[in-house]
């Protein structure tokens, strides 16, 4: 019987001292701009979603700012609407909501949050447009890293560097707005009069997103960013993903104007790398789809400029579906998409029901736990209570107390009550009444608080009435 020879695998002890790095150095990325459908509607979408952070702050509504978070006063006004600490159900109602929406987009058609909606990519493309103005475009920008220092070098990064300073100073002021009041905040920015707290998180904001944007852009997404890890989970084969049509472009290769590619065994892809070029995070979509891809079309703006130009037919790059590549059917009612877009309509609707019937008002009574009752020196018996009213409304109110329940029951105190906006008022009273109208010792009374100035504004609340036992 022949026996294998054991092969030795120990090391070379020359090469034992060696090691092997499993992190691949970064690569800068020098993205070019490609003009599209795509690119219209991305930069739409970034116009949108930058005028509404930059002036939503400013806007004035009864008086105040109309979308202010105010963390001292822990009040949160959003227009006609004012949330208090006590409404953080309606926080955790509306990110499942978000949550729900991410999920049902995802699965219909891929990471369309990524490369329309996403804070890092809209920052990151006016930092790319930024640097394109000062320095040119993409061979532009490569020449010039290439070549040694000098006056024009100099400049043309330094106005680069400035214009990514006042873009990450600018956005921290405007996110500050939300939180403290942004007509005072830029005129104490302006004379450097700024508090301690608020000159930390404008100068932290300032750095990350001068970082974030300018130097790390697409590590965030790769490294960072938990969606790109979880987000194939949410894909099926008939998830809309920009894909490469493998079977209509390849083989893949150059060739004269006029020739039958065809004859020499070529498909529709020049090879141009156009594609790979104006990827804002530098991956090649002929080889698949990868997570790294934010899903922001600039791909398929450049592949369709070039079939254009070389008389091909557009769509060698699209939004398609596996199922579709592959000559199958696409579904797009499937039952997960279904079950998500119920789950989010209806959700949607409770909670719009919800902010759109929600009172304005919040009451909470402390019945006075030292003692059970007490006997009045009129013979009465007596409860003591501390209302806590707390005014959610957009001005003051005057709320008129009664109390019900109990026959032959006595308010000792003003029923009318006086709560300025957003304040939080704590009213003692006291309940006094005849023992022949006690026919048991713990009773249920309700307390009812009504505005003055507006009827709709009631909220009734239960509670005991503690006297002695009845005697029998």
């Amino acid at each position: 019987m022949n026996q294998i020879p054991v092969q030795d695998v120990t090391p070379d002890k020359k090469k034992s001292g060696e090691s092997t790095s499993l992190y691949a150095e970064r690569e800068h990325i020098y993205v070019k701009d490609a003009r599209g459908i795509f690119k219209k509607l991305r930069s739409l979408s970034s116009a949108i979603m930058l005028i509404m952070f930059y002036t939503f702050s400013w806007l004035q509504w009864n008086g105040r700012q109309a979308v202010l978070f105010d963390l001292p006063e822990r009040q949160f006004h959003v227009f006609s609407y004012t949330f208090w600490p006590q409404d953080f159900m309606l926080l955790s109602w509306l990110l499942i909501i978000l949550a729900f929406t991410l999920f049902f987009v995802t699965v219909f058609a891929g990471r369309l949050w990524c490369g329309y909606s996403c804070p890092q990519f809209v920052w990151t493309w006016l930092f790319i447009y930024a640097e394109k103005w000062t320095e040119g475009d993409r061979n532009k920008r490569i020449r010039l890293d290439k070549s040694p220092w000098n006056k024009n070098k100099i400049l043309r990064k330094t106005a680069k560097h400035t214009l990514w300073l006042f873009i990450a100073i600018t956005s921290a002021v405007a996110f500050m707005g939300y939180f403290s009041p942004i007509r005072e905040l830029v005129p104490d920015v302006l004379s450097w009069n700024l508090g301690p707290w608020e000159t930390w998180w404008i100068g932290f904001i300032s750095v990350a997103t001068y970082a974030n944007a300018g130097w790390l852009r697409e590590q965030v997404c790769i490294y960072m960013c938990p969606y790109a890890r979880f987000q194939s989970v949410m894909f099926d084969q008939d998830t809309l993903i920009i894909s490469y049509d493998e079977v209509r472009g390849e083989n893949r290769g150059k060739r004269k104007k006029g020739l039958d590619y065809k004859a020499m065994g070529l498909g529709d892809c020049i090879d141009c790398k156009n594609c790979v070029h104006v990827c804002p995070v530098g991956i090649d979509i002929r080889d698949g789809l990868q997570y790294e891809c934010v899903a922001c079309g600039a791909c398929i703006d450049a592949c369709d400029d070039i079939m254009e130009r070389t008389g091909y037919e557009k769509g060698l790059i699209r939004y398609t579906t596996e199922h579709s590549l592959n000559g199958k059917k696409t579904h797009l009612m499937r039952p997960r998409l279904i079950g998500y877009f119920t789950a989010l309509v209806l959700m949607s609707l409770a909670f719009m029901y919800t902010i759109y019937s929600r009172i304005p008002i919040e009451l909470d009574i402390l019945r006075d736990r030292g003692q059970l009752f007490v006997e009045a020196s009129n013979g009465n018996i007596e409860n003591s209570y501390m209302l806590k009213i707390a005014n959610k409304s957009q001005k003051d109110q005057v709320y008129q107390l009664s109390i019900e329940g109990l026959d032959g029951i006595t308010l000792i105190g003003n029923p009318v009550i006086k709560v300025e906006m957003g304040a939080l008022e704590d009213y003692p009273i006291r309940l006094q009444i005849d023992p022949r109208y006690l026919d048991k010792a713990n009773n249920t009374l309700e307390f009812k608080l009504q505005s003055k100035s507006d009827e709709n504004i009631t909220i009734i609340q239960d509670n005991r009435f503690i006297g002695p036992a009845p005697r029998r």
